[in-house]
């Protein structure tokens, strides 16, 4: 495949990583916050709904929107995490919509973007983030396994996104306790719908399963719930609804199957 989206960037995020000495961050008070892996946990599936303003394939999906007024529908009909866009060039986010949502509301709050360096991870854990997002595809094997340690020295969760089986056995083997299958391809961003029960029927019960992208119905949600999904990541379809809150419930309501 020639040039793609991913390419574009994860240069952008590499042009910009900061030269601030990530060491001497590290004695900064812990997360101490409610625990994003916690809530994923229950016999329904957990919604992790997204503040996501604009999309590279797509363009503006809600360029008005209010983070804090979104994040507040979401936990009224009853998320049990939100995700905040920060990306800024492709996105349209910025730290400060992760910090309009942390001030008012009580869930975890996952930071989403193209983590690459260990700044990022304490950027995260200075907004009031709960969690990071890796992406194996775009991190070596050693820099997944540091980053992952050092978001819990720093009190976060990291969830680890794959895109395959090959990915699945790099994010286990550098320590991921919660993975992300995203059903988009980050280099095409087609969805395949069945990436999700093909790779997570390959985790073992231990780690917690977040089905990603390509959820825009309840009989999507009920599909990646039998095959024993803890939780459903879903963004776009909230942001365009006109009531997001009913809509997130409906997804909420769905119960999960066991994972052997």
């Amino acid at each position: 495949m020639g040039h793609t989206y991913l390419d574009d960037i994860v240069a952008a995020h590499r042009r910009v990583v900061d030269g601030r000495n990530w060491r001497s961050r590290l004695d900064g008070a812990p997360y101490a916050g409610p625990s994003f892996a916690r809530a994923l946990r229950a016999d329904t599936v957990q919604v992790i709904a997204e503040v996501k303003r604009r999309s590279p394939s797509k363009g503006p999906l809600a360029p008005d929107l209010d983070p804090a007024s979104l994040a507040s529908a979401y936990v009224q009909g009853g998320a049990a995490a939100i995700s905040v866009l920060t990306d800024e060039e492709f996105f349209g986010g910025s730290l400060d919509d992760l910090r309009a949502v942390r001030s008012v509301v009580d869930r975890p709050i996952l930071r989403k973007d193209f983590t690459i360096a260990e700044n990022d991870v304490l950027d995260a854990r200075d907004v009031g983030a709960a969690a990071v997002l890796l992406i194996v595809s775009v991190l070596s094997d050693e820099m997944l396994a540091r980053l992952i340690a050092l978001a819990s020295d720093c009190g976060l969760d990291s969830l680890v996104e794959v895109h395959d089986e090959s990915e699945s056995h790099r994010a286990l083997a550098a320590g991921a306790s919660i993975v992300g299958v995203n059903q988009r391809d980050l280099r095409s961003f087609e969805v395949d719908p069945d990436r999700a029960l093909r790779i997570g029927a390959s985790l073992p019960p231990t780690i917690v399963t977040v089905a990603e992208s390509g959820l825009a119905s309840v009989a999507d949600v009920e599909r990646v719930a039998a095959g024993g999904f803890d939780a459903v990541l879903v963004g776009e379809t909230f942001v365009r609804s006109s009531s997001p809150a009913a809509l997130v419930a409906e997804f909420a309501g769905v119960r999960r199957s066991p994972r052997a």
